[in-house]
C-alpha cells in the first residue's frame, strides 16, 4: 500500500441464474473502489464474491488487468462455476 494511484480494467463474464446486474450499479459499485488502499487480489476476489452474493451467477469469470507500475503489470483471474 504505497498511496500511488493504481488503474486497472475489469472484464466481467458470467452466465446469470434468475438475476441479473444493472449496468449502472455496477459502474457504481466499481467506482466505490476508486479511493481505497487494497492489492490487486483483494479487489478482484471481493469484486467476485459481491457478484457471487448478490446474482448467485451460474458461472462467472472476473479479470482484472492492471497497469504496469514499477515494471511490474499484474493480471488477477477469479473463477467461479456454482455445484
Amino acid at each position: 500500500l504505497t498511496a500511488q494511484p493504481d488503474f486497472a480494467t475489469f472484464c466481467i463474464s458470467c452466465v446469470q441464474g434468475e438475476q441479473c446486474v444493472e449496468l449502472k450499479s455496477l459502474k457504481m459499485y466499481l467506482w466505490s473502489f476508486r479511493d481505497e488502499g487494497a492489492f490487486h487480489e483483494k479487489v478482484t476476489n471481493q469484486i467476485a464474491d459481491d457478484i457471487i452474493a448478490a446474482i448467485k451467477p451460474r458461472r462467472l469469470r472476473v479479470e482484472g488487468d492492471f497497469a504496469v507500475r514499477g515494471g511490474i503489470g499484474t493480471v488477477i483471474v477469479v473463477e467461479h462455476e456454482a455445484s
